[in-house]
């Protein structure tokens, strides 16, 4: 009996620790105090890595990051400015939450919705 248990342990082990592939488009919520605002993000996946681009009121940039199980962290730079977000996907990798930091300058929370892809033609 304990074999047994040791090896479905085993064998569950890649899905439990597999995050969903959080490739696609974005959109996003940001409050920072009593202002916000509604980025998108385009980011591609390659294994635990991130990249991307955010789209905003602050312009474009090139986002650069990590995701690791349900943990994302992003980050990116407007005219010198560092910008981080650090977020929490939920069980099916849709939706994310955290917070987000302006450099220093203003910090807040953040929601984002994965936006469903069009189903092919056939």
């Amino acid at each position: 009996m304990r074999k047994f248990i040791l090896l479905a342990a085993l064998l569950a082990w890649p899905l439990l620790s597999h995050s969903a592939d959080i490739t696609g488009t974005w959109h996003v919520k940001v409050v920072l105090g009593d202002q916000g605002g509604t980025p998108t993000f385009v980011l591609k996946q390659d294994g635990e890595k991130l990249t991307g681009t955010y789209s905003g009121a602050l312009g474009d940039a090139e986002i650069k990051g990590t995701v690791k199980g349900d943990e994302v962290k992003l980050e990116f730079d407007v005219e010198g400015i560092p910008i981080r977000y650090e977020g929490k996907l939920n069980a099916d990798g849709t939706k994310m939450e955290g917070t987000c930091d302006y450099g220093g300058l203003a910090s807040g929370t953040f929601t984002a919705t994965k936006v469903a892809e069009p189903l092919a033609d056939h």
